[in-house]
């Protein structure tokens, strides 16, 4: 049975393409909707961009013909605008004039005509009120991924005879043939299929004690290169920081794009940070200019331009936890390190005078040709997928590109562990010869005692 998706507001402001992604069902765009979109069209940012994007299709398919009628899409639906449904009813208390309101009501009315009518927003107080007038909601659902529990984590446990392990570590490289993976539940063995770039902890299958740590490259799995390497005087305390430093350190005409997940205290800023301070200051080729660091949810528009001072110290408040860790980085010695704050600072501020370390407003990324730059995104989980592409298509010659971020700590109110660009960009980039990920384990927290405890303890459902 066709169908017939109302969108709302909020899909549009994030993926104004949404219009063609029903395929041959119909599709209804709410006269209230132009006008919510109408109030975000001058804005600078994202927001303001689709706005006007939107505006710009809507306009092209207004050409074809009556959007009161409706217009034929590419995939055989057709798109209307619905103005119709002002005296539908509403559960009383609900205010009429409210812009949400006015959507439900074109909703019911479609269902009420015997139209299997769905509504899609991102607002999930719209799709729970949805269900109190029986009306079916979805999710925009074209962009989401596989939830991070279940999706591709870059890392894997996989099993070969300690002949083979010892002959790996002697020829730094193993046949896959030779590499099998055990089924938790039986014990039986079955095979793996690998993914490029995919880390590897091979064990024993006579002693889990016996193992070796690899990466595929596409052929076979070779040992990590860089596993004893201390970048900026920092040594990798577990299996996933080993993995991530080999990540980071692999050349950038290899590796342009490094991929992190994981909870709070996994050491993932720290060690984008180490490397890239490496890399610039302590190698002798020097590899980038300078490392830039930006974080989606700094939103340097007017209400942030018009802050005194430059562009780094209006930022400053937002970059708190780079610094956090640039004074870790600057000074080994915790035992020393906070007796002299004025002179921990000034050592923080000579990076930043000398242009060694920048921050960025992810809004000036846009339409860039970023050269020979180590580029962090930091709390990428906020970041749309729309944003992402953006950022990973700025990279120019030279440049690498580290995405870091926890997608269980979105605070974008549209984004959720599927539809958020960092899970996004893991998804889409999986297999890719450019890019290296992983995913951080909770037990390889090394910030504090207190913080491993309570990623265990608060990422266990009760």
């Amino acid at each position: 049975m066709k169908k017939t998706y109302i969108l709302d507001t909020n899909v549009l402001l994030q993926t104004p393409n949404a219009i063609y992604a029903f395929g041959d069902n119909d599709v209804v765009i709410p006269e209230v909707v132009l006008e919510e979109l109408d109030k975000f069209k001058k804005e600078s940012n994202e927001i303001g961009a689709n706005a006007r994007q939107t505006a710009r299709m809507l306009d092209a398919l207004r050409e074809m013909g009556d959007l009161t009628r409706g217009v034929p899409l590419p995939g055989g639906g057709n798109l209307r605008l619905e103005l119709n449904f002002k005296d539908i009813v509403l559960p009383e208390g609900w205010h009429t004039d409210k812009a949400d309101n006015r959507i439900l009501k074109v909703c019911k009315g479609l269902s009420e005509n015997n139209e299997k009518a769905i509504l899609v927003t991102k607002d999930i107080f719209q799709r729970i009120k949805c269900d109190l007038i029986g009306v079916t909601a979805q999710d925009f659902k074209n962009e989401q991924v596989d939830a991070p529990d279940v999706g591709y984590r870059g890392r894997v446990v996989l099993y070969a005879s300690a002949k083979k392990i010892n002959e790996f570590y002697k020829k730094e490289s193993l046949d896959i043939k030779y590499i099998t993976s055990v089924d938790e539940a039986t014990g039986e063995e079955k095979p793996y299929t690998l993914i490029l770039n995919e880390f590897v902890v091979l064990t024993s299958i006579e002693s889990s004690k016996h193992t070796a740590l690899g990466r595929f490259d596409g052929e076979k799995l070779v040992s990590l290169k860089y596993i004893e390497e201390r970048p900026f005087g920092v040594k990798a305390r577990n299996v996933g920081q080993k993995f991530m430093q080999e990540a980071l350190m692999m050349n950038c005409d290899d590796i342009p794009l490094v991929i992190v997940k994981g909870a709070a205290g996994t050491a993932k800023t720290f060690f984008a940070l180490a490397v890239g301070l490496h890399k610039i200051m302590v190698q002798k080729e020097k590899q980038y200019r300078k490392i830039l660091v930006c974080r989606p949810n700094v939103k340097f528009d007017e209400d942030i331009g018009f802050l005194p001072g430059s562009e780094t110290e209006k930022l400053a408040p937002f970059m708190r936890s780079v610094i956090d860790n640039l004074e870790i980085l600057l000074d080994s010695d915790e035992y020393e390190r906070y007796k002299n704050e004025s002179e921990l600072r000034d050592k923080v501020d000579e990076l930043f005078h000398r242009n060694i370390v920048t921050t960025e407003a992810i809004a000036f990324i846009r339409g860039r040709s970023i050269q020979k730059n180590w580029v962090i995104i930091d709390e990428a989980q906020n970041l749309t997928p729309k944003q992402v592409k953006g950022i990973v298509t700025r990279a120019g010659k030279g440049t690498k590109i580290i995405l870091i971020g926890d997608p269980d700590q979105i605070d974008h109110p549209y984004l959720d562990s599927r539809t958020n660009g960092l899970c996004y960009a893991s998804e889409r980039m999986k297999g890719s010869r450019y890019c290296c990920q992983l995913t951080m384990n909770d037990d390889e927290c090394e910030r504090s005692p207190l913080a491993f405890d309570s990623a265990v303890r608060m990422n266990t459902i009760i």
